[in-house]
Order: C-alpha cells, then structure tokens, then sequence
C-alpha cells in the first residue's frame, strides 16, 4: 500500500487524540488457550536431495502474497543513517531469516558416539510466552493473540527494528522501502516495516495447522494445547533419554525442541567457525529480554508516541482505502 503526505495530514489530528487510548497489557502467562509446536530433530532430515526443505517451500509459498513490494526510489539512505536494509534482490536467500524467508532449516555437525552427524534444525519465531518485541515495541505494533501467537502488523510498523534488538534470537528483518513512513519521505525517518513468522495465524484461525506442519514428509513436527504439547516433549525426551528446549528458556516459549543431543552441544557447533553470527540462531541460555533491556519505565514514557504513530498509521489506511473506493 502506497502512503501520501495528504493521508497523513488527513489522519494527524485523530492520531494525537488517540493518545489518550492506554495501551494493551501484555500477556505475562500463557493463557489456557495457547497454543504451542513440537519440533522432533530426530525425525527432521531436512528433506536431503530436495531443492528447499518442505517446511522451508510451503512457508514462501503460503506467503509469498504478503512479501514485501518496495518503491525503489525509496531504496536510500536516509539521514542520519548511512546504510538501509534491501533484501528485495536477495529474495532467493534460504539459509537464514530475512523478509522473504521466515523459517529455514539450519545445519550443524558433530560428533557423536565417535560418528559424524548432522542435525537439521527448522528455524523461526520462537513465540514467546512473554514476548519482549510485544513489550518494548515502541509503536504498539507486534502483538500477542491469545492463542499464543505473536505478530507484527506491516500496516502500524514503522522498522524501527526494537523487536529485534530485544528478541533473544534477533528473529525479525527488516525490508525498507516499504510502510507507513513512506508518506514522510523525504524526511530523515528512514527504516521500513519488520517481518516474521506469524504461525499461519489465518489458518490457524480456521482450525488448520501452520502450512509448514502439514508439508513435513516426516511429520516431524506438530501443534496443539501448550500444555498437552509439553507433555508429549517430555514423553518424548524420556523416550529417546534426549532433551528439550523452550520449556523455560526465557520463561518459556510455544516452540519445543527434542533432541537426543544436549542443546549445549548443538550450540557450541553452531557457533564454531562462524563468520557472521547473524546468520545463525543460537540455543543459548537467554535471560529476559524484557527485564534485560526493559527499563520498562523508558518503555512507558514512549507510550504516547506508541499511540500517536498506530492511530496515525490506522488512519491512514482507511483513508487511502476510502479514497481508493
């Protein structure tokens, strides 16, 4: 959706008058609703000889229609800033997250019983129980559904890449070129709009697993209540005397991991030789990001600007789509 200076003028004075709207609580517990996915690394062998792994082709085929569409005159730096991020002729790009590739199968060797092996390892939003991006979005724009599910609304973001900083696995990137700020061009509020998995939210929505489950050969992964999901992960670890991982890393997530291996090892692999650590997702020990970064206070003084920027961008859009009618 394309962004004018006239829409936005349009739409400021209901903006700055929605700042007196207080702002969601966040979500500290997972609610009897909650949703969560088990992830079986045993049985995932990232579908070897294929040209993407399955998970990794149905996400992009189920969201290619929401991929970002830049305006390439607004593909530039933008003062004080001397760099933006452009995936748009990266697009092939599958090794790791990027606006166009919200889950991939990451690959680590080791050794193990005096054998090499490589664990495959479908990657994405975490889906945290209490999400950090959801508390320190300075713009209200990435949410928690009740069923667990956390978001981020290209239509409210402005990429000012928060969640990022403060997610424990640096899962959301950024496209620019693309979102509300591109009515402010050019002034110098460069950043773009950030994007991530949001577990086929609208098939959820209609009672059908995320595409990814349902193009899994090996059924290596599954979805259901979080609590019945814990409980088939430790069944499942008992069985294989393996481990887990989300059950209480940063207070718990709606993604477990069961290995035979420990998660420390699988960490250590990944991190060795690494050239860049971006393109990587770690299994570390992280604290709370929102306790870590959250000086929650600052976070409540940004409140009105969170309430200026969602109402200005809401506004906006109904606005260009009215006038597109």
């Amino acid at each position: 959706m394309k962004f004018s200076r006239r829409s936005f003028l349009a739409g400021l004075t209901a903006a700055t008058a929605a700042t007196m709207i207080p702002r969601g609580r966040s979500l500290a517990a997972a609610p009897d609703e909650a949703l969560a996915t088990l992830i079986d690394l045993t049985r995932c062998n990232g579908c070897e000889g294929e040209p993407l792994p399955h998970c990794v082709a149905a996400c992009r085929t189920k969201n290619q229609n929401r991929f970002p569409e830049p305006d390439p005159a607004l593909l530039k730096d933008y003062w004080p800033k001397d760099y933006h991020e452009d995936w748009s002729s990266k697009r092939d790009v599958s090794w790791r997250l990027t606006p166009y590739n919200w889950l991939f199968v990451e690959q680590v060797y080791l050794e193990e019983n005096g054998r090499e092996q490589r664990i495959n390892i479908p990657r994405r939003c975490m889906h945290c129980i209490d999400p950090p991006c959801v508390k320190l979005c300075p713009f209200g724009t990435a949410k928690k559904e009740r069923n667990g599910v956390v978001h981020i609304d290209p239509n409210l973001c402005f990429g000012g890449a928060k969640c990022r900083s403060v997610c424990p696995w640096h899962v959301p990137q950024r496209q620019t070129g693309v979102g509300p700020y591109t009515a402010l061009d050019p002034l110098p509020v460069d950043a773009g709009v950030m994007y991530k998995c949001d577990l086929c939210r609208d098939r959820l929505a209609k009672g059908q697993a995320p595409a990814c489950h349902d193009a899994c050969p090996h059924n290596a992964m599954q979805i259901g209540p979080r609590e019945q999901i814990v409980e088939q992960a430790k069944a499942l670890a008992q069985k294989y005397q393996g481990h887990i991982y989300g059950h209480d890393e940063h207070g718990g997530t709606g993604t477990l991991y069961v290995s035979k291996i420990p998660f420390e090892r699988i960490d250590q692999a990944l991190t060795e030789d690494v050239g860049d650590a971006q393109d990587i997702m770690r299994f570390h020990q992280p604290g709370n990001q929102g306790s870590r970064h959250g000086n929650l206070a600052k976070a409540a003084l940004l409140a009105p600007l969170a309430g200026i920027a969602g109402a200005f961008a809401a506004t906006v859009i109904k606005k260009e789509k009215s006038d597109d009618q």
